[in-house]
């Protein structure tokens, strides 16, 4: 892996962290917790979007959606989690 294809990564990670915690909690958590957030989510969303019959082809702004799909349904479980 390059450093421009890191650099990316973690642009989109933090742009869908961000994304998805506007959604959720209506705010963004820092450019730390965004990246994680938006990184994980990729990784949720590359799991589950495709066995429900999602796919997106590539490209910067899928990779977006899909991560911020994924940051999304992490931050619901997180909240879901806190709660019980």
């Amino acid at each position: 892996m390059s450093i421009e294809s890191i650099v990316i990564w973690l642009i989109v990670g933090a742009v869908a962290g961000w994304l998805a915690g506007m959604v959720v909690k209506g705010g963004g958590f820092g450019l730390l917790r965004n990246i994680a957030i938006g990184v994980i989510g990729a990784v949720v969303a590359g799991w589950l979007l495709p066995r429900i019959g999602l796919r997106m082809s590539g490209g910067t702004m899928a990779a977006i959606i899909n991560a911020t799909i994924g940051g999304i349904i992490v931050l619901v479980v997180l909240s879901l989690l806190r709660r019980a």
